[in-house]
């Protein structure tokens, strides 16, 4: 769905999706994957971005963030990961062009629940694709982190991620998120929610209502929609160019 620009809301959660080159599976290899890894914890190391989850599949990655108050810190990570990882790949394979397609795109999402299936859809994708029967047979996303088995290059802030979740510790959102994966497996996030990705937020009506309030007035049409677990804000009609522009772009 196309987005229009939109402003700059410090302290909010984000999911950000960004699709390669004509749908085109060019993160497929390992190395793409990995690379794509070690980018993100620079950016961590560089910017402070906060992580909160992740997954790469080999033609998009899902990306879950905080705003830490601190502006341009994710414009600036995401040009860092998605700018080398193109010019890497396309280095390595003595190509020129576009490796990403268009700029990337965000949805605030609100925290406690809303945010905890965000997490899930994000591990899902790859079950949804058919490709593994359970988060914990896809490398390349965040669960086998949330859970503790990686313990070097850590990417998720897990106590900011407890705290946003309203969970006391790391040892508790372990249990509580593994429960809730193993809980779910087979019979939720099977199917692709558009509200994760064509939304421009997703969370409580007054959560949703506040942050429509909090936009510009312009002539695009925005419409809240209730489902079944929330609320979400949609707009129609316009192209779209990302939350965290540069002034220059702005």
């Amino acid at each position: 769905m196309a987005r229009s620009r939109r402003h700059y809301f410090p302290g909010l959660i984000w999911h950000i999706t960004h699709r390669c080159q004509k749908k085109e599976f060019l993160l497929k290899f390992k190395k793409d994957k990995k690379r794509w890894l070690q980018w993100l914890f620079q950016a961590k190391r560089r910017y402070g971005l906060c992580i909160l989850n992740y997954a790469i599949t080999s033609n998009h990655i899902h990306l879950l963030v905080r705003d830490n108050g601190r502006k341009d810190v994710i414009s600036k990570s995401m040009d860092l990961i998605q700018g080398r990882t193109a010019q890497e790949y396309n280095v390595r394979k003595h190509l020129s062009g576009s490796f990403w397609e268009d700029r990337y795109s965000p949805t605030a999402v609100e925290s406690g629940s809303h945010l905890f299936n965000c997490m899930a859809y994000l591990d899902f994708n790859m079950v949804r694709a058919g490709v593994v029967g359970h988060p914990k047979d896809w490398p390349y996303c965040g669960y086998h982190e949330i859970l503790g088995s990686r313990q070097r290059y850590t990417l998720i802030d897990a106590e900011t991620l407890a705290s946003l979740l309203n969970l006391k510790n790391r040892e508790e959102l372990k249990k509580a998120y593994k429960q809730w994966i193993d809980l779910t497996a087979g019979t939720k996030f099977t199917e692709r929610e558009s509200k994760w990705t064509e939304s421009l937020v997703v969370g409580s009506e007054r959560f949703v209502t506040q942050f429509s309030k909090n936009l510009e007035k312009r002539t695009e049409r925005r419409k809240i929609i209730k489902n079944e677990e929330c609320f979400e804000l949609r707009e129609e009609n316009t192209s779209y160019t990302r939350v965290f522009a540069n002034k220059s772009e702005r």
